[in-house]
């Protein structure tokens, strides 16, 4: 592979994609901010030590890696490099900590963390560890300009009530009143907010600004998306860190989770199948039927499915391949990473049971039985008829394509079939 012309600022680098056994090159990919690197400080993490030094760093970026794979080695000086800069910038060794976990010698850390694939780059807060590891580009910038935004504070000071009134509505937010910053109180609101700053807007009152909402001592309000919905106060001792992030958690985490393209290979890579609504963006209506459906009927099913709801013309695509089109929406579908399934009707999740019983179909198999070989005999359900036409042309997964590239990483294990 070849380039013209000269880039004095960043060298072209061939992304190999890693394979026991070989590799092969992705020549659509620039590696940009590679240098040579100074006396770079990686930690290297093993069963004596992860405790000890994740649980004491504020922000720490650890590599899970192996030897063997020329992907992850040509990640390695960048990451040296990167971490040369976050030292320079935050000479705190215990602000921010670069690691390295090498998977063949400590397999057991690897499995502890779910490694599926190589080079993965996990973000860990006072030791626990993000949902969202580091998916951006593979330059020293762009890992440096990472872990600034990491250290960028997540909650807005609010220097006067009339600013809640003013607080975006389309956005979950989540408001403290406090007497002091520096209180045991407001450094665990401190701890909820880092780990929950993608998912929630997090603001802050203080002293006589905060007074007339401190009735009963240091308060936390939850202010919910749209305009006439309620807020809710959390009841909570705020001194535990467990129980604040976990009434946190519930509000700013929806149990139906939009879809988009920025955060596809993420939910892909959670490895359990979608249950997907897709509707017109506009069309909040549907969408609220079918957030009181899941919580109705699906709640005991979560963590065994993904709930979410996706843009009909954005995902376009992947409603044709269902023979669907964005005039038809809403439509749900599953997508079980093999194959797509079609919920009959929409105007039926309101019968009592009804979407419980297409998710439990999933996961007996059934399904996948009625698309391959038709209706089972005794089943007089009504729209398996329709299923059964399209038995033997089931609809291959369309979001499937939207997990972990082998132009990327390493892939350590497949997915069985449903």
């Amino acid at each position: 592979m070849s380039y013209s012309g000269r880039l004095p600022l960043e060298k072209i680098v061939q992304v190999p994609v890693c394979l026991k056994g070989g590799y092969s090159i992705d020549t659509n990919a620039i590696v940009t901010g590679l240098s040579t690197p100074g006396q770079a400080e990686i930690t290297s993490l093993d069963t004596g030590n992860i405790e000890d030094i994740l649980n004491n760093a504020g922000v720490a970026l650890v590599n899970f890696y192996a030897d063997w794979c020329r992907f992850s080695q040509m990640l390695q000086p960048i990451f040296e490099e990167a971490s040369n800069i976050a030292r320079e910038e935050f000479p705190d060794v215990t602000q921010v900590v670069f690691a390295r976990v090498d998977c063949d010698q400590h397999s057991d850390i690897a499995q502890r963390y779910r490694i599926s694939k190589y080079p993965t780059l996990k973000l860990f807060r006072n030791g626990m560890m993000m949902k969202r590891e580091y998916r951006g580009q593979r330059s020293v910038t762009a890992i440096a300009d990472f872990i600034r935004q990491q250290k960028v504070d997540p909650i807005k000071e609010i220097h006067s009530l009339e600013e809640v009134n003013t607080a975006d509505r389309d956005r979950r937010n989540i408001i403290g009143y406090f007497d002091q910053k520096d209180s045991e109180n407001y450094h665990t609101f401190e701890k909820v907010a880092n780990i929950l700053r993608d998912d929630c807007v997090f603001l802050a009152a203080f002293g006589d600004v905060s007074q007339t909402e401190r009735f009963s001592g240091d308060n936390v309000i939850y202010k919910p998306m749209g305009e006439t919905v309620p807020d809710m106060v959390y009841l909570g001792s705020l001194t535990n860190f467990d129980l604040t992030y976990a009434w946190a958690q519930d509000k700013c985490v929806p149990l139906v989770r939009e879809i988009t393209f920025e955060n596809g290979e993420e939910l892909t890579e959670e490895g359990i199948p979608f249950l997907i609504l897709f509707h017109v963006k506009e069309d909040t209506e549907s969408l609220e039927k079918f957030q009181h459906e899941v919580a109705r009927q699906l709640i005991s099913e979560k963590g065994s499915i993904n709930f979410l709801h996706a843009d009909c013309e954005k995902f376009r695509h992947p409603l044709l391949h269902i023979q669907k089109t964005p005039a038809d929406c809403p439509v749900i579908a599953i997508d079980s990473f093999r194959h797509m399934y079609v919920y009959p009707e929409f105007r039926d999740i309101e019968i009592p049971g009804k979407l419980r019983q297409f998710v439990l179909d999933l996961h007996s198999g059934k399904l996948h039985r009625e698309f391959h070989h038709g209706p089972d005999p005794t089943d007089s359900t009504p729209g398996q008829e329709e299923i059964g036409e399209v038995a033997s042309n089931p609809p291959e997964s369309s979001f499937q394509k939207l997990a972990p590239s082998e132009t990327r990483y390493t892939l350590l294990r497949d997915r069985d079939e449903l």
